[in-house]
């Protein structure tokens, strides 16, 4: 646990850092990031005997910044469509094409690069907006699942009581999950409270308003946990407890953001709307 908490501190403090710095470090970093996810869900599918297709995701992750930053967010879907379709192509030409391993190849598309792109999206927006409005945006992405999952650990481990989902994650227990969402609905008030200390007025007419902190707090603590069961059930399918062993007591990247991912979606959503 001591290392587990010493490695978190470590990796907020890196993320505080990163925040201020120009949207296009921030969304290289957030590639590299990603990149390191999708080796570790393939790699798992691998393991779990399924022959994926990953050169078009590996293309598509290369081409996605400067693709995003000369023609906006628009060129995801298009993207991720061509992505799918040449999946598609060598999967129907091999000896013996199989269904399940294109829905394994796409299944990382979907559930990392997708929401990876939604972050880079979001990590670019200060080229069109101020700069701490992209900080107030990425703070909720990161800050809501993080906050949660802390949050569901300590609670869970005291108060421990009936499971959530014994078939997936034996150790997550209802208490958890309920702690959790009060974690992320705190983790959105503490970026609302520090919004209102230190944005302008002109900021503060470009973010969410007082409600909105509160439903993205509780949807997006929920949709969090949703993520970190996902990244369970594909660690049961593949047969291991951590995707890597990259940073010390947390296990691998996906690991550690696969809430993240899942809040990014619901954040990139929530902007295109907002």
């Amino acid at each position: 646990m001591k290392q587990r908490i010493i490695t978190g501190a470590i990796l907020i403090a890196l993320l505080v850092v990163l925040l201020w710095l120009p949207g296009w470090a921030m969304a290289l970093f957030t590639l590299t990031c990603i990149g390191f996810a999708v080796w570790e869900e393939y790699h798992a599918l691998s393991l779990a005997g399924h022959h994926v297709v990953t050169w078009p995701t590996w293309v598509t992750l290369v081409a996605s910044i400067p693709l995003t930053a000369f023609l906006t967010e628009k060129i995801m879907i298009p993207l991720l469509a061509a992505t799918l379709l040449l999946m598609v192509v060598q999967i129907l030409f091999r000896n013996d094409p199989k269904l399940s391993d294109l829905a394994m190849s796409a299944l990382p598309l979907l559930t990392v690069l997708l929401p990876g792109l939604s972050l880079v999206a979001m990590c670019l927006l200060d080229m069109q907006v101020q700069k701490a409005v992209e900080v107030v945006f990425l703070s909720l992405t990161f800050a809501i699942p993080l906050m949660g999952d802390t949050m569901a650990l300590f609670v869970g481990s005291a108060l421990r009581g009936p499971k959530l989902c014994p078939i997936i994650s034996p150790n997550k227990t209802i208490s958890g999950s309920i702690g959790g969402l009060v974690g992320s609905i705190l983790a959105a008030v503490v970026v609302y409270v520090i919004t209102l200390v230190t944005c302008n007025e002109a900021t503060l007419m470009r973010l969410p308003q007082w409600w909105q902190y509160l439903l993205l707090g509780f949807f997006g603590g929920a949709i969090g946990q949703i993520g970190d069961l996902f990244a369970s059930m594909v660690k049961r399918h593949s047969g291991i407890k951590d995707f890597s062993n990259l940073f010390p007591g947390h296990g691998g990247m996906l690991d550690r953001i696969d809430s993240v991912l899942f809040m990014a979606v619901l954040m990139y959503c929530f902007r295109l709307f907002f």
